[in-house]
């Protein structure tokens, strides 16, 4: 008998334009079941090792952060400049890894086709994994650390393509393209590194564009059709449908704003539509009515992971209009704010609904999402309060450690374990 509770993850990775008949598309169950039970449990499903990867990789990666402006000496940074290896390490470390996950979790959904499993997912993620060890190998030469670290992201948007294409679902097509941006962004940061081209921070702001970008997108799929889906659960008046225009806008302006601020970053213009897209997607978050879910974190988490996406805009349209100067100490309302806090929604949920588990947040769930979210205000305090930069800034890197090294601990069973029902 088919288990209620995974209703909701077959529809909760569509794209845009992908119907919910696509997304729920089941694969042959015999296959399946023959697909999840064969080889390392780890290596059954793309979320797993991803997933628990990127989770690793976050409290790693914070704490070397934060062991170098403490003073520490780290001489393991395979760039020059410790900004960028923090960068390079969660934008396209961290950030690399949960998408990959979300890919190979949502394109079986999508095409009907079996997962990517087994040895093939062992070789994509020992792909993603040597690029974290290259980037604490400085003795290897600039352009081998390049060569290794920027491969991972160009060869899983050409496995996205080959299934998507194979299965017939050309309409997510666009996921493929921005996983190849996001790759892009990559190879820019590194050959700024290696004062190919200027260090204007492009490969950061790209990096940083691509994925709020695929925040929003994805994220008005999943945050209303989730409240919808609690609210009938709930025996509640289900969300109004979404205006077209406000989608159409909010798409819009977001493109057009990242585009003015990765070309030209302390231009007016570029805080003006920074301004805009902020608003757009305000209305846009204003109409899901996540008060309305109070009562069950696991929803409610999607619509404060969001909300970081209009507050970011506003703060760092608002800097470049009044101290161009300070503006990049706003990034953290994006960064840690709004992928941070809408990550670990997605992963806790997809998770928990893929291991087969009941869809509730558990109390030690609930600490991760407070913990996040206030070491996401911690964070901006610390570039706004100056004074007391220096606690701000340590607050947010503990409550960032205590939110990932709770997601390990709770979750990283769940993918290092057969799905509930199942035999290893």
């Amino acid at each position: 008998m088919s288990n209620p509770a995974l209703a909701v993850p077959r529809i909760m990775l569509p794209m845009q334009g992908t119907r919910t008949s696509d997304a729920a598309r089941p694969i042959d169950d015999a296959a399946g079941r023959r697909s999840r039970r064969a080889g390392v449990t780890l290596f059954r499903n793309g979320f797993r090792p991803f997933f628990f990867g990127a989770g690793v990789w976050a409290v790693i990666a914070m704490a070397v952060r934060i062991a170098e402006l403490s003073g520490y000496d780290v001489p393991v940074y395979a760039f020059h400049d410790p900004t960028l290896w923090h960068a390079n390490a969660f934008l396209f470390g961290y950030g690399g890894a949960v998408v990959a996950g979300f890919a190979l979790t949502a394109i079986p959904n999508w095409t009907g086709r079996l997962p990517i499993a087994g040895g093939p997912l062992a070789a994509l993620f020992a792909l993603w994994l040597a690029g974290r060890i290259a980037l604490f190998m400085p003795q290897l030469p600039a352009t081998v650390t390049m060569a290794i670290d920027v491969a991972f992201l160009p060869v899983l948007a050409g496995v996205a393509a080959r299934e998507i294409i194979a299965g017939k679902n050309l309409r997510n097509i666009p996921v493929c393209l921005a996983i190849a941006l996001l790759g892009t962004a990559n190879i820019v940061l590194h050959l700024e590194a290696l004062d190919v081209i200027p260090q204007e921070r492009y490969g950061v702001r790209i990096g940083i564009a691509v994925l709020i970008g695929l925040m929003g997108l994805i994220g008005g799929r999943i945050v209303p059709s989730f409240t919808t889906n609690w609210l009938a659960r709930h025996n509640k008046p289900r969300l109004a449908p979404t205006v077209a225009v406000v989608e159409r806008l909010t798409h819009a302006s977001t493109g057009a704003a990242f585009l003015l601020w990765i070309a030209f970053p302390y231009s007016p213009f570029a805080g003006a539509a920074l301004l805009l897209a902020s608003t757009a997607h305000a209305v846009r978050l204003y109409s899901w009515q996540g008060w309305r879910t109070l009562a069950e974190p696991l929803v409610l988490v999607l619509h404060a992971g969001y909300a970081w996406i209009p507050v970011g805009l506003f703060l760092l349209g608002t800097t470049i209009l009044l101290d161009p100067a300070v503006s990049s100490t706003t990034l953290h309302a994006l960064t840690v704010g709004a992928i941070g806090t809408m990550t670990l929604a997605v992963m806790t949920r997809a998770t928990l609904g893929h291991t087969g588990r009941e869809l509730r947040a558990s109390a030690g769930t609930a600490v991760l999402y407070a913990a996040i979210s206030a070491s996401a205000v911690a964070r901006v305090l610390a570039g706004f309060v100056p004074q007391f930069g220096i606690a701000f800034f340590a607050t947010a890197g503990a409550l960032w450690i205590l939110a990932f090294g709770l997601f390990v601990a709770i979750y990283g069973p769940m993918h290092l374990q057969p799905r509930v029902g199942e035999t290893s």
